[in-house]
């Protein structure tokens, strides 16, 4: 059965970041993911996840300034130096809370050669450090509907970035509600990238809601990937409908 992730970042939004470690492992998790833990110390983070015993298994990389609407600096051409301050302050992150991989986003750009290019240096560059201390670099193609502009927005161009970049330590991330909406054929994309894919994510479209509340078939899709082999983690991030742990109970086979 596929390895279930909670993402904190999502889940439990009625609670304080720090508190959601504890929450996660009451509901039956072993393992989460979050997004941004930059305003938190990283000790403090990696604290309370020992202390909820669960591991860390993804975060992403610094994305520039959310507040000003950036949503990643990974394709910005003249921002490079200061991508690669991020990413030595996401291993800071990731060695405190022992967290094996990192997801870079890419940003918001122009479909073009120029946005392209940065972003393949970018990846390079990403790869090639974090293998220096032993974690894996994801990049995550985004829908444009949820974060219209985004510059990376389907499988096939993320497999373009990392055969451009030639690294083997780069991975595709793949969301199952991104790719969805961007270009369906979920479970004959995934058995043909499986080889490519370090880390898988879900939510149900349209409302990014648990599994159960859209139009995936998850019952098909979850034992399908389960049939392939895939032996990563599949990151629960969606935002609960309702209550989270009432929702859960789409997830309880895969959590026993």
């Amino acid at each position: 059965m596929p390895k279930l992730a909670a993402n904190v970042s999502t889940l439990f939004p009625q609670l304080e970041f720090l508190d959601r470690f504890a929450a996660a492992a009451r509901a039956g998790f072993r393992c989460v993911e979050y997004q941004f833990p930059y305003a938190w110390p990283a000790g403090e983070v990696a604290r309370r996840a020992r202390e909820a015993g669960v591991a860390v298994v993804l975060h992403n990389l610094p994305a520039g300034d959310m507040a000003k609407g950036e949503r990643g600096i990974a394709c910005l051409p003249g921002r490079a130096h200061e991508f690669r301050e991020g990413v030595e302050r996401a291993i800071e992150y990731a060695r405190a809370a022992s967290c094996p991989r990192l997801n870079c986003i890419a940003g918001l750009a122009p479909q073009d050669a120029a946005h392209f290019a940065q972003l393949v240096e970018n990846v390079r560059y990403a790869a090639r450090r974090l293998g220096e201390v032993g974690m894996q670099l994801l990049i995550e193609p985004i829908n444009t509907r949820t974060v219209p502009g985004f510059f990376l927005t389907g499988s096939r161009q993320a497999i373009d970035v990392l055969n451009a970049a030639g690294e083997g330590n780069a991975f595709l991330q793949y969301d199952v509600f991104h790719m969805q909406i961007m270009e369906g054929d979920l479970a004959q994309t995934i058995e043909r990238l499986l080889p490519r894919i370090g880390h898988m994510q879900l939510a149900d479209v349209p409302g990014r809601h648990e599994p159960g509340t859209g139009e995936i078939n998850f019952e098909f899709l979850l034992a399908h990937i389960d049939a392939l082999g895939y032996a990563g983690w599949m990151g629960c991030e969606y935002n609960p409908r309702g209550d989270t742990v009432e929702g859960l109970k789409w997830a309880r086979a895969y959590l026993s």
